[in-house]
């Protein structure tokens, strides 16, 4: 355990000797949970070592450039290479299996919404990339889910300073309003996506 948190405390520091870069780069190898990079990095702006608005761009910027990844790999590489691998990726058989559901019923709107669900955030990129989605639209809801995460989670990591490592304890009044927008959203897209569909039918 001793070991784990000297390792832990070691990509913390990395972090804060690279300062923006090292938001990015923290995120984009999701060693330690997107969150707790950002409260970190709201913590380095407390200190007054970064900025506000760049600790939240830069988040934004790794939360979009890590699930590119994702996206390439299940573009190209497709769901065997999370079957042989996923482990090291923390990435479980059981919720890629979740994830191809829910975008096969709900469709490229699941991109936006699944990024403020635990477990999904990530995953969901995979069968985005498997079904060759476009990867302008990819990007725009993946930018539009993560400016408000990157936001939460700074502001939070700042406003809690010294005690940034109990920003779990403080995200739920935060994180669950934008959850229900999130879902608020996804329903007017599948309203709109079935009258669509229906339309269509009618004209045919």
């Amino acid at each position: 355990m001793d070991t784990i948190h000297a390792i832990i405390n070691d990509i913390f520091q990395w972090v804060q000797g690279l300062g923006y870069f090292g938001i990015v780069l923290g995120l984009m190898l999701e060693v330690i949970p997107s969150e707790v990079v950002l409260a970190y990095g709201g913590y380095l702006v407390s200190t007054g070592e970064i900025s506000f608005v760049g600790a939240v761009i830069f988040g934004t910027i790794g939360a979009v450039g890590q699930n590119w990844i994702l996206y390439a790999i299940g573009r190209f590489a497709g769901r065997p290479f999370f079957e042989k691998y996923g482990k090291y990726l923390k990435i479980k058989e059981k919720h890629l299996t979740i994830a191809e559901g829910w975008f096969n019923k709900y469709g490229a709107g699941i991109v936006f919404t699944a990024r403020f669900v635990p477990f999904m955030r990530q995953i969901i990129s995979v069968p985005a990339g498997m079904a060759r989605m476009s990867f302008g639209l990819f990007t725009l809801l993946t930018l539009l889910a993560s400016i408000p995460w990157s936001l939460i989670f700074v502001f939070l990591g700042w406003k809690m300073g010294d005690q940034w490592q109990h920003v779990s304890e403080q995200a739920g009044p935060y994180v669950q309003p934008t959850l229900l927008i999130a879902l608020a959203l996804l329903i007017v897209y599948v309203v709109v996506k079935i009258w669509r569909s229906k339309t269509r039918a009618k004209r045919g």
